[in-house]
């Protein structure tokens, strides 16, 4: 019994039949994916809009330009890293939690018994 507790104190989770395990996995699948597509559509609409936006300052006439400003470069980077590259981050995790249930689907057979791995393991709770 001692041996069925992890170092968290919670026991093990208990072995499962794949054949059990791969319509969850398949719907987890599908859940991550159309997350880092809604994430990647964001980054996607603000990357347009910053464009638009540059595209409208560099159409402006030299008075217009001196009058109406553009924001500071070090604001544009905190955006940048604010509105693409924290959120691209995101994604690649997703990407990655994606890889491992599908090599999980890939490596086992519809009758095999497997562990679930802890950060897969919500999807069963």
């Amino acid at each position: 019994m001692i041996s069925a507790l992890r170092s968290d104190g919670r026991p093990d989770p208990a072995p499962r039949k794949a054949a059990e395990v791969f319509p969850f996995l398949e719907a987890y699948i599908q859940r991550k994916e159309q997350q880092a597509l809604e994430i990647e559509q964001v980054v996607e609409r603000y990357e347009r809009k910053r464009m638009k936006e540059e595209r409208a300052y560099q159409s402006m006439s030299s008075l217009r330009r001196l009058l109406s400003g553009k924001k500071p470069d070090h604001h544009l980077a905190v955006e940048y890293i604010h509105y693409v590259k924290k959120p691209m981050e995101q994604v690649r995790k997703l990407r990655a939690e994606i890889e491992r249930a599908r090599q999980i689907m890939m490596e086992t057979k519809p009758g095999d018994d497997i562990a679930i791995p802890d950060d897969l393991n919500e999807i069963f709770s």
